[in-house]
């Protein structure tokens, strides 16, 4: 593998706000975030109507670009790999070839204006990177202020790429006039929703869409204030969480009558939402009904991302899509490298582990979904040590917990974060606040994959890979665990004696260990 670092800033021209994410990027440990930054100067502040780029706004983008390019700088990011795209707002503009013109003159900056159709292809690639598609083709949208796009999509393509022109901010200019907002008002903007949402919405039914992925700080937004009502302990946690349709129904009938002072009382509003949230929340609506969408899960990476990746990829002579990755363990793979995991190591207790999962299934009797958990697990038991070696297992745990591993949700990432929390020291007690809120079938699920783990780490005690394979004869008063090994596995059965009484309490039955070389 290649250890060539890149470093790339992209540049979101958009209708409310300016973006612009600074990442570094290697083989091994992928996409990392170096500095993030926005500023909300509207560049599409009357645009909307006039279809003309105010002075004054032109003026400050102009500013706010030339303080991101010299951050780029100071960040060491070349000239060349500073990229900006345009948006909603300036693509629509009659004068936006003359803020081009002034941004290259005043910065050096090459400005390109992106397409609707782009723009979707874009969030298409920053989405499939953050949370994962299926087989089965979802619906993503993204609510920007000046259009909202849609995409059908699988985890192989995308069926439709398409950008309407009902943005928030767009819609607030447009059609709302009262606060709170009228009967009239809640009935015209759905219809006239309804109506550019057509072409998508024939499409989703033609392939069964029931599911939606929604990105922007929109969606964000919402999804935040209803994990909030919910007394959610993760409400920071927001890429691949989500709501069904009557978590979000029943919200919507709390707040789509309140005005502007009643909203900023709402727990997790952004204080520069409280307006454009309503025509944010009567999309929603409209989207569920329109789509008959069962359930709305939500991605932090969407169109900035997604230039990072298609940029990236075409350096590096990739696809242009940057490839059809499996992110969840790609993120994982990148999360070891990131803290200078030892590699054998960690596969080879993930290997012990899953042969144990298997053997032992007619006894735990847990879903194949918590075997890809326990890989993972196993993978990243020991990244603590990045931090220190000692209590290295409760540092793996927080690093695991706060590593924004890619295609998770958040009770996932927590199952995976406990059962490496377990692989040494003291085994699962309710007294540690991060296992008890978990769900009795996931306290259960962590108990027996952190068994598992346990054991698995005991036979690699040596850093040898010297077991080569585990079996298991499960007998009606015990389990009789066979190792077969490259050596004398001295070490290692000394090890698993100490590790093996939980597994044993969660199972009811004692195991035995028999060796034998091959």
């Amino acid at each position: 593998m290649s250890t060539e670092k890149l470093r790339l800033a992209a540049i979101d021209l958009g209708t409310n706000s300016f973006h612009m994410v600074i990442v570094e990027e290697c083989e091994e440990k992928g996409i990392v975030e170096i500095d993030r930054v926005k500023d909300m100067i509207c560049i599409g502040r009357g645009s909307i109507s006039t279809k003309k780029l105010d002075s004054q706004a032109m003026a400050e983008g102009v500013a706010t670009l030339r303080n991101f390019i010299v951050l780029a700088t100071q960040r060491d990011v070349a000239p060349h790999n500073i990229i900006a795209f345009a948006t909603s707002a300036i693509r629509e503009a009659e004068n936006r070839q003359e803020f081009i013109d002034m941004v290259k003159r005043e910065t050096g900056l090459k400005v390109k204006v992106i397409s609707g159709r782009e723009e979707a292809q874009f969030i298409y690639y920053g989405v499939r990177n953050a949370v994962t598609l299926r087989d089965k083709p979802d619906l993503l949208f993204d609510i920007g202020g000046g259009s909202v796009e849609f995409i059908i999509a699988d985890r192989k393509k995308a069926y439709l790429l398409e950008s309407r022109k009902i943005g928030v901010a767009r819609m607030m200019e447009r059609f709302l006039r009262s606060d709170p907002v009228s009967p009239h008002e809640l009935k015209l903007l759905p219809q006239f929703f309804a109506s550019e949402m057509y072409v998508a919405a024939e499409k989703a039914r033609e392939l069964g869409v029931s599911r939606a992925i929604a990105s922007s700080g929109t969606a964000q937004n919402i999804a935040r204030m209803i994990q909030s009502g919910k007394d959610s302990d993760s409400a920071d946690v927001l890429n691949q969480s989500g709501f069904t349709r009557q978590e979000f129904e029943s919200f919507y009938r709390q707040v789509i009558s309140l005005d502007a002072p009643a909203r900023r009382k709402l727990t997790g509003l952004d204080e520069k939402r409280v307006d454009l949230i309503v025509p944010g929340l009567i999309l929603f609506d409209t989207i569920f009904k329109v789509f008959g969408i069962k359930e709305v899960v939500i991605s932090d990476s969407a169109l900035r991302e997604g230039m990072v990746i298609h940029h990236i990829a075409n350096i590096r002579g990739r696809d242009g899509d940057g490839g059809n990755h499996d992110i969840r363990r790609q993120s994982v793979m990148e999360l070891g490298y990131r803290c200078n995991w030892h590699k054998p190591h960690a596969e080879q207790v993930a290997r012990l582990s899953l042969m144990m999962f298997d053997e032992l299934q007619p006894l735990h009797m847990l879903k194949e979904r918590y075997r890809e958990l326990l890989e993972y697990a196993a993978l990243l038991h020991n990244v603590g040590e990045f931090i220190s070696i000692s209590a290295h297992h409760k540092h793996s745990q927080y690093i695991i917990m706060n590593a924004d591993l890619r295609g998770f949700s958040p009770t996932e990432i927590e199952i995976i974060g406990n059962v490496a929390r377990y692989h040494r020291k003291q085994p699962p007690s309710e007294k540690h606040p991060l296992y008890s809120q978990l769900k009795p079938t996931h306290r259960r699920a962590v108990d027996v994959l952190s068994g598992i783990l346990r054991i698995s780490n005991g036979l690699e005690r040596g850093h040898r890979q010297n077991v080569q394979s585990i079996t298991a004869r499960l007998q009606p008063e015990r389990i009789v665990l066979e190792a077969l090994t490259r050596f004398e596995p001295d070490i290692e059965l000394w090890a698993v004696e100490s590790l093996k009484p939980w597994l044993e309490e969660v199972l009811a039955k004692p195991i035995l260990f028999e060796a034998r070389i091959q």
